[in-house]
């Protein structure tokens, strides 16, 4: 050991570990294209868009994430997304899954890094479950189900997105392991 607790060669097996699956993904890709030239290049073009249209919403996760960094202090996340079940936690919460855009998956580092920095599992759970209502797909909603529903729907999934908080944090406690 060299007095980190790490291995010397622990770096270069990371490093091979990180790029097994995209150097698997070319080798599938190239001998594909030895036998389905046009599919290949076709399903290349789909992946491409894919990643186009990940490129802008990672840019902005990182951007944020760097600002976050850069600016709030781990007690001031403690203090609004801490790990009690306040009003003001809650709705902090709901307001920032239900403006929050993008695909959940982009959200995931900055969610572990909020909850590195002291955001509760109540706070994530709440966010996450409110990521469902979208604002600018309202109006469609409304013209499909009418307001009756999207408002009953709505409600219900902001209380049960507080419910859904309290389970998770009582699951989640360290006296429940």
């Amino acid at each position: 050991m060299n007095g980190t607790g790490k291995q010397p060669g622990d770096n270069k097996r990371m490093w091979a570990r990180a790029y097994i699956f995209p150097v698997a993904v070319l080798a599938i890709y190239a001998v594909l294209f030895l036998y389905v030239p046009e599919g290949t290049l076709s399903a290349l073009k789909s992946s491409g868009k894919i990643v186009l249209a990940m490129l802008v919403p990672l840019t902005l996760i990182f951007v944020l994430m760097l600002l976050i960094n850069l600016f709030v202090k781990p007690s001031n996340v403690a203090k609004f997304l801490g790990r009690s079940f306040g009003v003001r936690e809650t709705l902090l919460s709901a307001a920032a899954g239900i403006i929050s855009a993008g695909p959940i998956y982009v959200w995931y580092p900055l969610l572990k890094d909020l909850k590195e920095k002291g955001a509760g599992n109540y706070a994530l759970s709440v966010f996450l479950y409110n990521r469902s209502i979208k604002p600018f797909l309202l109006p469609i909603m409304i013209s499909y189900f009418g307001w009756i529903f999207v408002v009953t729907l709505l409600v219900m999934t902001f209380f049960s997105s507080i419910i859904v908080g309290c389970s998770m944090n009582i699951v989640t406690t360290p006296e429940c392991e």
